[in-house]
């Protein structure tokens, strides 16, 4: 008989929509240096996922786990000959357990600071004192607007721009939409300072995950934040197949200092986004390489393929050309609302450029990833301003340049979205 290790990180996820709860990355190493190593290989977490079973030499062995929020999870295990040898890796629990998900992100602090009041933080930044703080929460809870179906221009850099110029005769809500928005309620779960929203394919959901909206959806979704003296509009990561976003207002300093947070409820993509999110390239790599079938092999969820795009396109370092390079071409000719396509065959090609020609196809790429509107990503902005950056004689994209310059003044550059903030101090 073989000799195994079986693996699971336990932290409810309040996962219905998640039975084989989420992916991270972990690390196997031999205690004395001579046994079975596997670096970089996924662990389930969740109370109902099956463990991961790895082979290894009998021995001792070092089992670690890096979760999206950069909390690192290690425990010493005996393989013995002939059996399988059960490691689990606990986690400090989340505030609340319908918050899991945000937790694992590190989007909210665990339940030990969370509900100590001598442990809370006085909060920084204008965005998170959005309220007025007692023992008790926040009074009095913001509210929140979705637009499921913007006007097309709304994604654009200018309009957005002016929004962030000063107080607007109309509601915000107003300016983005094309069809009637809606007011929506916080989910009845957890407590006033730390609100939750969850959308799917078609909008709102309440806490069950049953739609509470029926309304046309455009290209683009938007949820309008209001709190004291800040509004935020939030870009809504949807459709994602059959995923739920969850959009996280939190009143008090989250352990990021965002004041709103979006997550996506995806086993693998959105552990992915969590790394990909705190710069750690490579080990998102290692949930999207294992998954890059499931992104490519049909573009049912142009968003997830994006997401893994930045992914790959980000954590590769040569210029030889892969198997996902045509698929950059297909995500910038198919999707032209989605400008993050033209962004990623741009900076790609960028990279890789050798001929004036080469350089030119790729600069030409940036401008039309500019003029098809602000990407999804936050990363794409950030991408964007660099790639523009590389032709400072060039008028077209000097005046791009600046206008993303700006918006991003304006953006959480720390969210895997992106969020922009108005009336209210640069984020």
């Amino acid at each position: 008989m073989s000799t195994g290790l079986r693996i699971t990180v336990t932290l409810s996820l309040h996962e219905s929509d998640l039975p084989d709860g989420a992916k991270v990355v972990g690390d196997i190493y031999p205690a004395d240096g001579t046994g079975s190593a596997h670096r970089g290989v996924l662990f389930p977490c969740g109370t109902s996922a099956p463990a991961a079973r790895y082979e290894v030499d009998p021995g001792r062995y070092l089992v670690s786990a890096t979760l999206p929020s950069g909390v690192v999870l290690s425990k010493d295990a005996e393989a013995s000959e002939g059996r399988d040898t059960h490691v689990t890796l606990c986690t400090a629990r989340s505030p609340y357990e319908s918050h899991s998900w945000q937790y694992l992100m590190g989007n909210i602090e665990p339940y030990g600071a969370y509900h100590d009041d001598e442990t809370i933080p006085v909060p920084r930044s204008r965005g998170s004192r959005s309220g007025v703080w007692t023992t008790g929460g926040v009074v009095p809870p913001g509210n929140a607007v979705w637009v499921g179906d913007p006007k097309p221009e709304s994604w654009h850099f200018a309009p957005l721009l002016a929004l962030t110029e000063g107080p607007s005769p109309e509601p915000i809500a107003l300016d983005l939409a094309r069809s009637a928005p809606h007011t929506v309620p916080s989910l009845d779960l957890g407590d006033a300072t730390a609100r939750l929203y969850r959308f799917g394919p078609h909008g709102p959901l309440d806490e069950q995950g049953t739609s509470t909206l029926q309304g046309p959806t455009g290209r683009r979704q938007f949820l309008v934040v209001s709190l004291t003296g800040a509004e935020y509009v939030v870009t809504l990561p949807a459709p994602w197949g059959n995923a739920q976003i969850e959009v996280l207002v939190n009143e008090r300093q989250s352990p990021t200092g965002s004041t709103v947070s979006v997550a996506v409820r995806d086993s693998r993509v959105g552990p992915a986004l969590g790394y990909m999110a705190r710069g750690a390239f490579d080990t998102a790599a290692a949930l999207v390489k294992d998954a890059e079938e499931l992104l490519y092999a049909k573009m049912e969820n142009p968003l997830a393929a994006v997401a893994g795009a930045y992914v790959l396109v980000g954590s590769e370092l040569t210029e030889r050309r892969h198997r996902w390079d045509a698929w950059l071409d297909h995500l910038r000719r198919e999707f032209d609302w989605l400008s993050d396509g033209s962004l990623l065959w741009g900076m790609r090609h960028l990279r890789r450029a050798h001929t004036e020609t080469e350089l030119r196809a790729a600069r030409d790429a940036l401008v039309e990833a500019f003029d098809r509107g602000v990407p999804v990503f936050t990363l794409g902005l950030s991408r964007l301003i660099h790639g523009l950056s590389e032709f400072p004689d060039d008028p077209e994209c000097v005046t791009r340049l600046d206008q993303a310059r700006l918006l991003s003044y304006r953006v959480d550059m720390r969210e895997p979205f992106v969020i922009v903030g108005l009336r209210g101090v640069p984020q």
